[in-house]
């Protein structure tokens, strides 16, 4: 039992008197007395005071504005209750001084002249021990009982249920993404008290640092605490409760390394589920999807059904474990939609008729990815270097996803202008471009025109507004500083693909 004037007046050696003013069960951390006409510097709130009223005089006639000023003083400051020891100064308490407590709210008790001030202090003090010792014994207690839950076979959720239960309160956990991943009581809290809390948790998740928060909604108070080490954080833990005393706190703490160490396990076993994935995406690109199969149908349930497409992703080191814990959870919510491993890229194997995976996965991060066309597993590794291909156009624009079926409509000369062919492009063509710089002339653009036009002479003299005499003599002259025939297909096509190997 916390010490309150309602456990000052259950004493009957006391013999105190309640004369009203407000709540009883405030818990009073000390008792001061003081006659001084201000001693608020010397209090701290949550405290209570005792008083003979000297500082309202010793005449018959009391001031009642002093008075008035003198307990809303008190109660502005904090201060929890007044004790007014009467036959000291003042025959029983002054009327104006009841008044003045009632209307400000302020609990007002009589003392005796039998019972001394050191007795109420030391009573409250006593009062004050117990109920410290007690709390200390609950928190032990407390403690060793959420020891023996986290030895459970589901760890971590028993250890959370028995937090709850010991704190009399909803407490939540939010995962890496800042979903509410279990909580207890299940649906303890309205939807929209979820809500901000999901939001709350989130932001600070992307901070990435160890973090402790407090939340008011329109219902209560809550507490979220992050888990993990700064720089890779597991989790929030989130208690429905806006403030915990020394007891409390000591509790919480127990549950937060519990909690953090439940979750560094959980975060070895994923490292090790990683390089299981890792291999089993080497087995998918040699042929060898039964035994891959039958692997991931144990862990983690079938893989997506054919026809697939395999997604090449760009993630940044230090964002790989985030991503991956939010796939680990996607994959847990839709078994048999999504195969994924960490390779020379992050791969994500999907069904062809549903690729919402990769599209949530880059936006939510802002990624590049590349995206197969669709196949069977026996042709995955084809489908992989379809993927990496795309991935490495989507490099050169926009975070986003480059499908490779756009890539082969481009065509395969298309694709010169994306390689290192643009150095031996520059090589071939240099007899015209060196022979354009030096002399004034404009082969190169007269030939690029002339097979654009479909190598036709009546075109591209009209396209560059010359004769068409004069644009036949221009394609001989490239001719021959070429040293090629231009007569030829083979030879217009290596020109025309030199042409298109050159940057823009």
């Amino acid at each position: 039992m916390p010490a309150t004037l309602d456990s000052l007046l259950s004493r009957r050696d006391l013999r105190l008197r309640l004369l009203g003013g407000g709540p009883t069960d405030v818990p009073i951390s000390w008792l001061h007395s003081s006659d001084l006409p201000d001693p608020t510097p010397f209090l701290a709130a949550g405290q209570a005071l005792l008083t003979t009223g000297t500082q309202f005089g010793t005449g018959t006639a009391v001031s009642e504005e002093r008075i008035d000023a003198y307990v809303a003083r008190l109660a502005d400051h904090g201060v929890v209750a007044l004790g007014f020891g009467t036959e000291v100064v003042q025959a029983g308490t002054p009327d104006a001084l009841v008044d003045a407590c009632r209307a400000h709210g302020l609990p007002l008790f009589e003392v005796p002249y039998e019972t001394s001030f050191i007795a109420v202090a030391q009573a409250n003090a006593e009062t004050v021990a117990r109920d410290a010792n007690a709390r200390s014994g609950w928190a032990l207690a407390a403690q060793r009982a959420i020891s023996l839950a986290a030895l459970r076979p589901d760890g971590l959720g028993a250890t959370l249920a028995e937090l709850s239960r010991q704190l009399d309160c909803w407490v939540g956990l939010l995962d890496v993404s800042g979903r509410l991943d279990r909580e207890f009581p299940a649906d303890g809290i309205p939807a929209d008290e979820r809500d901000q809390l999901q939001a709350e948790g989130a932001r600070l998740l992307r901070g990435g640092q160890r973090a402790s928060l407090p939340v008011s909604t329109a219902h209560g108070g809550f507490t979220l605490q992050t888990l993990g080490a700064g720089g890779h954080l597991d989790g929030v833990l989130a208690i429905a409760t806006g403030s915990l005393d020394q007891a409390g706190r000591e509790v919480v703490t127990a549950v937060i390394a519990l909690a953090g160490l439940a979750l560094q396990q959980n975060r070895e076993l994923a490292r090790a589920r990683g390089l299981l994935r890792t291999g089993l995406l080497t087995m998918l690109s040699f042929g060898d999807s039964e035994v891959v199969e039958t692997t991931s149908r144990e862990l983690w349930g079938p893989l997506p059904a054919e026809p697939i497409r395999v997604a090449a992703i760009d993630v940044a080191d230090d964002r790989t474990d985030s991503v991956v814990d939010l796939l680990e959870l996607w994959v847990q919510e839709t078994p048999g939609q999504l195969f994924f491993a960490v390779d020379d890229a992050l791969f994500l194997c999907v069904s062809a008729n549903d690729t919402t995976p990769v599209e949530r996965l880059t936006e939510q991060y802002g990624l590049h990815a590349g995206l197969s066309d669709g196949a069977t597993f026996t042709s995955f590794a084809r489908a992989r270097a379809e993927a990496v291909q795309a991935l490495d156009r989507s490099r050169e624009g926009r975070a986003g996803i480059v499908e490779f079926g756009d890539l082969a409509r481009d065509g395969v000369l298309a694709h010169l202008a994306h390689t290192g062919a643009s150095e031996i492009a520059r090589a071939f063509l240099a007899p015209l471009t060196d022979h354009d710089a030096s002399s004034g002339t404009d082969l190169t653009r007269t030939v690029r025109t002339w097979l654009e036009q479909n190598c036709e002479y009546d075109r591209t003299a009209q396209a560059l507004g010359v004769h068409r005499h004069t644009a036949r003599a221009r394609i001989e002259h490239a001719g021959r500083l070429l040293d090629r025939d231009l007569g030829l297909f083979a030879t217009r096509a290596d020109v025309w693909a030199a042409f298109v190997a050159l940057p823009a």
